[in-house]
């Protein structure tokens, strides 16, 4: 069973609270990670990152709720990976729906999601919302999940001439999401149609949306720089780069970044 080094790192950015929640589980008892990067003893990792929404109150709780409710669905569950994302998922959002049947005061809160599962067999994933998941391969990232906010959609007018690409990139409406958890039917969501084999050198990243205030190539060459110190430099360097930005309207931005661990990275070159 192959090892994984993970690190998460967060900032609040421009807001005075944060509503960004992400979760480790390596074969024990679930906890959040700020500076855990101890490796997974053999067992698949899950990773798992919401984005709250909902206000103050209502969307730290949502995020927290969600990734809590995952992480312990999926343990909980047997069977097929596949199959075991998807109850996750429904127990995050069932969550969420209970608590609001509760306390009808925290109406409207709900969050983006996105769970990674880790193993022999590779990488898989269920996601909703717009909170990217990145691999970060020879030296390029490439988006693996959905992207569920407007902004394809205003992407795609603007590459059919309807719009120009500068409306389109300052659109208002371009961070509004086309599906979320919100205790509701979820009306979109991108699950991973087979398991994605990590390489030696690969490094997963998963993010909230705050991150993407760095352009892609920024990130490439952030990993790039910091991929042979390990997880905890690159999620460091990223969150320090979007900090170093000092946007007025930075979102609360975490980043999940997670590689095979060194040993077992040779391993894995070896058994090839």
């Amino acid at each position: 069973m192959l090892d994984f080094d993970h690190a998460s790192r967060t900032t609040k950015g421009a807001r005075n609270y944060q509503e960004d929640t992400a979760l480790f589980w390596t074969g024990g008892e679930a906890r959040p990670s700020v500076s855990d990067t101890s490796a997974s003893n053999g067992a698949a990792v899950v990773a798992v990152l919401a984005d709250g929404m909902g206000g103050h109150a209502g969307g730290a709780l949502a995020s927290r709720m969600a990734c809590e409710s995952f992480i312990k669905a999926y343990v909980d569950q047997h069977g097929p990976n596949k199959e075991r994302l998807i109850e996750a998922l429904t127990a995050a959002n069932q969550a969420i729906a209970d608590t609001v049947d509760a306390n009808p005061m925290l109406a409207g809160m709900g969050s983006t999601l996105v769970g990674v599962t880790f193993g022999s067999e590779g990488i898989e994933w269920v996601s909703v919302g717009d909170s990217p998941l990145m691999l970060y391969r020879r030296g390029e990232i490439a988006l693996l999940n959905e992207d569920h906010s407007l902004a394809p959609e205003l992407d795609r007018l603007a590459a059919a001439g309807a719009i120009s690409e500068d409306e389109a990139r300052r659109d208002p409406r371009r961070h509004m999401l086309r599906s979320a958890v919100t205790g509701d039917d979820i009306d979109l969501v991108d699950l991973s149609r087979r398991p994605l084999k990590v390489e030696p050198g690969d490094y997963i990243i998963l993010a909230s949306d705050g991150l993407q205030t760095l352009e892609a190539v920024e990130i490439e060459r952030i990993v790039a720089a910091y991929a042979d110190d390990g997880a905890v430099a690159v999620a460091n360097a990223l969150i320090r780069a979007v900090e170093a930005l000092k946007d007025p309207h930075q979102d609360n931005a975490t980043v999940v970044a997670v590689r095979l661990a060194p040993h077992s990275a040779v391993q894995s070159s070896n058994d090839s």
